[in-house]
């Protein structure tokens, strides 16, 4: 790859495979969902861009946290698209991310300065899917990813062997496997490794030398031109761990220094978490096949269980036994998609007699205990709902029982 290669900007484009829409996926990769708008900005705004970067690092926060509402207006002479087709003139840029405008655009200057990013929160806080977002605009593909479990190695994160070309030719760089890091660093583009604490310590010590050094020494090919790749500009890891990951594979003192953290909380507005929990549960149920018919009172109730449960108080003041289990938005997706599933499929099913038993599904995942605390819940918050007069929350007291 030549130097010119490497700095260049990339235009978002599509990449090969299914077409947008098409049934052998069943969800695209951010690139390829919102292929539309990576170009639509990568026209829109003509600013200076880090080496490498595909889009201006103020398209890339447009991009994840939206037009507020408002269509952009691309020039006329700028309709044209790298690959030659016509943009359109107005374009919306819908938010993808609920989560303070501030706390992205850190996370872009981060990038931006090629410093490696930690996204932290609790599960189910979208770590990983910004952690995409932030891929797909900034480098055109979020597919360069290392998941970290026990079982994860170093070569997940330097290199690999093509054993049946090492015995044929020897050490050369065609029988090099190169790990998603490496790839990443040689063409200068973004990797995320999802749940980085998971991995043991000395596999993430790896990404030590890989941060400072911004290269990786091939010891087999020490006399060839290939015994050092470096990092070609726009090189950066993004990685996420979980807050109730932490411990299990503590990060070194060494390898912190080399990540800013950014921290992901829980969505703080219960109006905008039940708007996210309905669009994706929309969208999960139709992809399914099926239309999404759940009343919005369902899910608002389902909402205000998780929102209590969750922070250990009701919305009205009441304290409430918080359980063991995460009660995240994304388990609150699940549970709506659910019942939105269970409504068009199942004949006579109803999608507010069917939430306990979801609801104890989600509880009872880490603490056998946390069954009684969610029949605590019922005794306290749904019943002092229920004697206040509120039918939805008469109807699922009187489903109490269904909880044993």
């Amino acid at each position: 790859m030549t130097t010119t290669e490497q700095t260049t900007p990339r235009t978002p484009t599509t990449p090969a495979g299914p077409a947008i829409g098409d049934p052998g996926w069943q969800v695209l990769p951010a690139e390829r969902r919102y292929a539309a708008e990576l170009a639509f900005l990568a026209a829109y705004d003509d600013g200076p861009r880090p080496p490498g970067w595909a889009l201006t690092p103020r398209a890339v926060v447009t991009f994840i946290q939206g037009s507020d509402g408002e269509p952009l207006t691309l020039a006329t002479e700028r309709r044209s698209g790298a690959d030659g087709t016509e943009l359109p003139a107005r374009l919306e840029i819908p938010a993808k991310f609920v989560g303070e405008r501030a706390l992205v655009e850190r996370c872009v200057v981060t990038l931006a300065g090629e410093r490696g990013l930690l996204l932290v929160g609790e599960p189910g806080t979208a770590k990983s899917m910004l952690s995409e977002l932030l891929a797909a605009a900034i480098c055109g593909t979020s597919a360069l990813t290392v998941q970290g479990t026990a079982g994860t190695t170093e070569d997940a994160f330097r290199y690999g062997w093509n054993y049946a070309l090492l015995l044929a030719q020897g050490p050369t760089r065609q029988a090099l496997v190169e790990s998603p890091v490496l790839t990443a660093m040689r063409t200068g583009r973004c990797v995320r490794v999802e749940e980085v604490t998971r991995c043991l310590p000395e596999v993430q010590d790896a990404l030590v030398s890989i941060l400072s050094d911004r290269r990786i020494n091939v010891p087999e090919l020490a006399d060839t031109t290939d015994g050092v790749i470096p990092a070609a500009p726009g090189f950066t890891v993004i990685a996420t761990a979980n807050l109730r990951d932490r411990g299990v594979s503590e990060m070194s003192a060494a390898l912190k220094r080399r990540f800013n953290f950014e921290t992901i909380h829980p969505i703080a507005d219960a109006g905008t978490e039940m708007e996210l929990v309905r669009r994706q549960a929309i969208a999960a149920v139709h992809r399914a096949g099926a239309s999404f018919t759940v009343d919005d009172s369902v899910l608002d109730a389902l909402v205000t269980v998780f929102r209590d449960l969750r922070a250990g108080r009701s919305a009205e003041g009441w304290s409430v036994e918080r359980p063991g289990t995460v009660m995240s938005t994304a388990e609150a997706v699940q549970v709506a998609a659910s019942l939105g599933l269970a409504t068009a499929y199942l004949s006579g099913a109803d999608a507010l007699d069917l939430m306990p038993g979801h609801l104890l599904g989600v509880v009872r995942k880490d603490d056998e205990a946390d069954h009684g605390r969610l029949i605590g819940y019922w005794d306290g918050p749904v019943r002092r709902r229920a004697e206040e007069g509120a039918s939805m929350w008469r109807r699922l007291w009187d489903l109490r029982e269904t909880l044993r």
